[in-house]
């Protein structure tokens, strides 16, 4: 395989920020983390706005956005390391603004939006002001193959009529529109027939059917993934999001730049549980004479294991970020795919060796492991199963030797 090397350094001003952004979440947001586990996100909502708030006084508001939108304007690498920092929490993309769906809907808007959907969705979704979601996944049809879509798109004088079923379009509940892929033209080649069109949520054809139990847990406002049914659903052609057709290739730059959020996010993940996992080591006293699980050796393995498996994992996506700010997301399509089913194990790997060191304190949620545990499991399935990144891994590279 070749492999493209890696320049970069972190600059003064970057190591700065995310010395702050630490700061900001183990002082303002990890404490709150308790009630967020045991309560409704809707009633934690005006205490995060003030956290909101806090975040635009410092001026890390929306790290990846463009200046021009009222964000950081930073590059992947550079937003790869914030997501980092602020996936320690759950709480900590949604205190900047940085958070799935919104951020990949941002990223299309202002790449493909017209003048009009940019002032209408795109800036006030970058100040804060709104929420949206994104409907792409089918109930009956593959979430891993975009050109298989049910749901169409039809038009009718200047209008689309939308008609489909929806499944797993998460913080669904209190979005403000969404970014709806449905198929416009069901004659044309496979990877053409699709488009993305914008939906508002007032819509009287835009019907969300209910907030999906996940794992036992159903979800309210962002923390939820809902079922939507577009019924005669009535947009003007002006909310055609990019080029009639262009909804596949919409897609795949979407998520390129996303598993890179995703996996910086599972870094931070990685770390909290990580220092959880080491601290309970080091205090759980597990003999009359005052040794501690630090001192077992099947303990101190697992704590070797988690270290290398994080150190590969974050170094991994950082190469790949750096190859998509540098070469372009197309040289970086076997990385992308890599990091995606192996940042996705590794987290699943060290959130469970961690929940494992807990015991039952471990399954309980006075620690923030068996949120972890439950959500983030399927880390292994969203924007592509483990299968389906492996598989088109292995084809491209068994090319090269052909």
């Amino acid at each position: 395989m070749r492999r493209v090397l890696m320049d970069f350094a972190i600059s003064d001003k970057m190591q700065t920020i995310i010395g702050m952004i630490n700061e900001f979440v183990d002082k303002e947001l990890i404490p709150l983390e308790h009630e967020f586990l045991t309560g409704d996100f809707r009633k934690l909502e005006p205490v995060m706005e003030e956290k909101r708030k806090m975040v635009k006084k410092m001026e890390l508001w929306a790290p990846n956005q463009d200046k021009e939108y009222g964000g950081m304007g930073l590059n992947l690498v550079e937003h790869g390391l914030v997501s980092e920092a602020l996936g320690r929490t759950p709480l900590g993309h949604y205190a900047f603004n940085c958070q799935a769906p919104d951020a990949g809907n941002m990223e299309i808007l202002h790449k493909y939006g017209s003048e009009q959907q940019k002032e209408e969705y795109l800036r006030p979704l970058v100040e804060g002001k709104i929420r949206s979601c994104f409907s792409m996944t089918e109930v009956e049809l593959p979430g891993s193959n975009p050109i298989m879509m049910d749901t169409t798109a039809v038009k009718e004088g200047d209008d689309y009529i939308i008609n489909g079923q929806k499944w797993y379009t998460t913080a669904a509940d209190g979005a403000k529109f969404t970014i709806c892929m449905a198929v416009t033209d069901p004659e044309a080649p496979p990877h053409l027939r699709a488009s993305m069109i914008i939906v508002p949520t007032d819509n009287p054809g835009f019907n969300l059917v209910r907030n999906i139990p996940v794992m036992g847990h159903e979800g309210e406002g962002y923390f939820s993934h809902a079922e939507v049914l577009f019924q005669s659903c009535r947009v003007p052609q002006s909310n055609l999001l990019g080029p009639e057709g262009s909804g596949f290739v919409i897609a795949q730059e979407r998520l390129g730049p996303g598993r890179i959020h995703h996996c910086m996010r599972w870094i931070g993940v990685c770390n909290r549980a990580f220092e959880l996992m080491c601290r309970r080591a080091n205090e759980r006293i597990i003999t009359p004479d005052g040794q501690t699980l630090a001192t077992r050796q099947i303990i101190q393995a697992m704590i070797a294991d988690s270290a290398a498996e994080l150190q590969a994992a974050r170094l991994m996506t950082l190469h790949t970020a750096w190859q998509i700010d540098n070469l372009g997301q197309k040289e970086a399509r076997i990385d992308i795919s890599l990091i995606k089913f192996y940042v996705a194990n590794v987290m699943q790997n060290i959130v469970d060796r961690a929940l494992q060191v807990h015991g039952g304190l471990g399954m309980t949620d006075d620690t923030i492991l068996a949120f972890f545990y439950r959500h983030e499991r399927a880390a292994r399935i969203y924007d592509g199963a483990d299968e389906v990144h492996k598989m088109n891994v292995a084809r491209r590279i068994l090319r090269q030797y052909a």
